[in-house]
């Protein structure tokens, strides 16, 4: 399933449905294509809305968790979301951390899967190799339990971007901000209902940083997914939108008609 890429700007972004937002931003090595399995199952009840985050388009100064939490605030400024569900997923949920304990105004709930802002393994020390399509397949499988779930397409994508000097040097930043962005003192102060679904065998962001999460954040539920690596949303999208569309339920009041 494709949907157009809309422009307001310099923001491009799909949108599809009708209803309070649901706001997805992606990892480091995300795109769009993460999220289709969810855009089709909620474009029913919400709006969903995935803007494109610049990862390798913000000058070097910038390129960090604090300057795409900046994009993603002006991003909703500019389309005037309210009332907002904000998922994000790695990288993504680590910059869904910053907007909401800074401005915690126009978002109802937050929903974090292998989020860093705590802890994460990196691709490893040795990481990039350039032109080794192997190693580069090899790590891209880390992220899944089932390695399968690394397309080839996706690992094409991963290699192109590994190729290009400039992308690495983006990485390089992204992640070592990243890691010096730990949030693990101010996550008290998130108040919106938080759901937070972690893959089982997530190698990159392991079990015990949701359970982390889940004793920080005062108002969260924790959801284990068996035989799921770091990207739930992709390897088991079934059981993923189950859980968040019983949790999107609850933050909706029913209204009771009085004969």
């Amino acid at each position: 399933m494709s949907y157009e890429i809309k422009q307001q700007d310099k923001f491009k972004f799909i949108e599809e449905g009708e209803g309070e937002p649901l706001l997805l931003l992606h990892g480091l090595f995300g795109a769009l294509s993460n999220f289709a399995d969810l855009v089709e199952y909620f474009r029913k009840t919400h709006k969903v809305v995935v803007p494109l985050l610049p990862l390798f388009d913000l000058d070097i100064f910038h390129t960090s968790v604090g300057g795409l939490e900046k994009f993603v605030q002006k991003f909703i400024e500019a389309r005037g979301y309210t009332n907002i569900h904000l998922l994000g997923n790695s990288l993504g949920g680590h910059v869904a951390l910053v907007h909401i304990l800074k401005h915690p105004e126009k978002i109802k709930s937050l929903i974090l899967t292998g989020s860093s802002g705590l802890f994460e393994n990196g691709m490893g020390d040795s990481y990039p190799k350039r032109g080794d399509y192997e190693y580069i397949k090899k790590k891209t499988q880390l992220t899944f339990h089932n390695p399968d779930t690394a397309t080839k397409e996706l690992v094409d994508e991963v290699f192109e971007i590994t190729n290009n000097r400039i992308k690495v040097i983006k990485i390089i930043a992204l992640a070592k901000s990243a890691i010096r962005n730990n949030l693990g003192e101010e996550l008290n102060q998130i108040k919106q209902p938080t759901l937070l679904i972690w893959g089982n065998n997530d190698t990159i962001t392991p079990p015990f940083v949701g359970r982390e999460f889940n004793r920080l954040i005062p108002n969260s539920e924790l959801h284990f997914v068996d035989n799921c690596g770091h990207a739930p949303m992709m390897e088991v999208p079934g059981e993923f939108n189950r859980i968040l569309d019983d949790f999107l339920n609850k933050q909706t009041p029913t209204t009771t008609t009085v004969a």
